[in-house]
């Protein structure tokens, strides 16, 4: 008999009649065709082998099938049969079986039983596609997700359909929260994040039906600008429309800021040229034209009206002649002596020059000194001259009075000076700029104070850092390399 449990575990107790060749090839059908999710509710607990004199045994999961001579005696020994299968196809046994079995026992005779099992067949083939689809989509996503960039699945009208996860986890939003919004929203670009010359890759796209790109700004928090250059791929369907749209964010802040460097180095080459040129083209001559000028002006001929105009000459001259100095100073290599620097004493000294200063523009001094920290190894003088053009920037940018934040403290590389004030901010359009040469925003100066400021840092192996958010403040923070404990190397072996 089988056992109580496994009848109780099938939903169809199956008793199946045949000569041996059909009932094999039926059990070797059925087995090879249906998946394991069928074999669990299917149960063939019993065989009957009509006019067979040697009954063989079958086997099911390790289970010994019991077989009968007729269908009769197995029913009789399986009351719990709830389905009968039969695989001979004989139509005289069929009309007996349609005639002798009860309304709760179901027929099944061969054909429908080959009808279903192709139906298994199938049902077996699709959930190998399934199973197949799942495994490369799951492949795709974990591709996706590992990939640094930030990338945005949208729809033809630019909302956001999925995401990968480094949008979830740069943006710190859940991804129910992303879906449906548009895609400038979730990458905080376009003229709603003040960029009023931005132009649209995804409408381009959409337009065009082509893979359009273009450079974004923006400031973090923390008043850093961040560039991203941002893709859009379309995706069409079988007529060519297109219907979807991939949106990739790249971070390029790295190399914008390695290509401004060597723009900067570029330029800085070019005006070593050209300063050269104009230290031997036009002192000379400008040399001579002070020199008339100042004897016309000692000259007793001369009325008042041309001695006005003798003076402007002179002045302009003059204003002429420490632009060359300070351009050639500029682009000559600083050769001053480096010595063992006091950071602190340094804001000190340099602050009380410039109290004045600020008391006359009502800006509030607010001074931090780190006393532990180290000494640097850098020329004095330069650095006081940095610390002095930081500090009058600042107190251009806040007319009306303000707070001068001047402190220093060190991180675990180097000793960090930072002036920061409240004023009005560095505008985005311009702030890439502010370090070239020759670039002001004042109509006076020469627009070389925070280009110096970077060229001296640099070259005694330090930096500068700028931050700055409109209408909140600026702060610049020159990171110089301190002293270290190390045995003096004599320069003359």
């Amino acid at each position: 008999m089988i056992e109580a449990k496994y009848v109780e575990d099938k939903r169809y107790v199956i008793g199946v009649i045949g000569d041996i060749p059909a009932l094999l090839t039926f059990w070797q059908m059925f087995k090879d065709h249906t998946n394991d999710e069928i074999l669990h509710e299917v149960g063939v607990v019993a065989a009957a082998l009509p006019g067979e004199s040697v009954l063989p045994e079958a086997y099911d999961s390790g289970r010994t099938i019991p077989t009968y001579a007729g269908y009769r005696t197995m029913l009789d020994n399986h009351p719990e049969i709830n389905m009968i299968i039969e695989a001979t196809g004989r139509p005289s046994l069929v009309n007996e079986l349609r005639n002798y079995l009860p309304p709760a026992i179901t027929l099944v005779e061969r054909g429908a039983a080959s009808f279903f099992i192709k139906l298994l067949a199938s049902d077996k083939i699709w959930v190998a596609c399934k199973l197949d689809l799942l495994h490369t989509q799951n492949m795709l996503k974990t591709i996706v997700d590992q990939m640094d960039h930030e990338i945005l699945f949208l729809n033809n009208r630019g909302e956001v359909v999925d995401m990968n996860r480094p949008v979830l986890e740069r943006s710190g939003r859940r991804k129910k929260d992303l879906v449906g919004s548009n895609y400038l929203d979730v990458f905080a670009i376009g003229p709603q994040n003040g960029q009023a010359d931005w132009r649209d890759p995804f409408k381009r796209t959409m337009a065009t039906g082509q893979t359009s790109e273009a450079v974004a700004s923006h400031v973090n928090p923390d008043g850093r600008v961040l560039y991203y250059r941002i893709y859009a791929t379309p995706i069409a369907d079988e007529d060519g429309a297109v219907n979807h749209v991939v949106a990739v964010r790249r971070d390029i802040t790295r190399r914008r800021h390695m290509e401004f460097r060597l723009q900067q180095a570029e330029k800085l080459a070019s005006i070593g040229e050209l300063s050269t040129y104009m230290a031997h083209e036009i002192r000379n001559p400008l040399f001579s034209i002070s020199g008339f000028a100042n004897s016309l002006m000692r000259s007793p001929g001369v009325d008042d009206k041309a001695r006005e105009k003798i003076s402007i000459i002179l002045d302009e001259s003059r204003r002429l002649d420490e632009v060359l100095k300070s351009l050639m100073n500029f682009t000559r290599p600083t050769e001053a002596q480096v010595a063992e620097v006091d950071a602190n004493e340094l804001v000190r000294s340099t602050m009380d020059v410039m109290r004045l200063p600020c008391d006359n523009q009502s800006v509030e001094q607010q001074i931090t000194l780190d006393e532990g920290l180290p000494k640097v190894r850098a020329n004095p003088d330069l650095i006081k001259q940095c610390l002095i053009n930081l500090v009058k920037n600042a107190l251009e940018a806040m007319a009306g009075g303000g707070k001068l934040l001047v402190t220093t403290a060190m991180n675990a590389d180097f000793v960090m000076l930072t002036v920061e004030d409240t004023g009005h901010g560095i505008p985005l359009e311009i702030r890439d700029k502010i370090f070239s040469p020759f670039f002001s925003t004042r109509d006076k100066g020469a627009g070389l104070g925070l280009a110096q400021t970077r060229k001296i840092v640099d070259e005694v192996g330090g930096r500068v850092d700028l931050s700055s958010v409109e209408g909140v403040g600026t702060k610049v923070t020159l990171y110089l390399p301190p002293i270290l404990a190390v045995a003096e190397e004599d320069d003359s072996e």
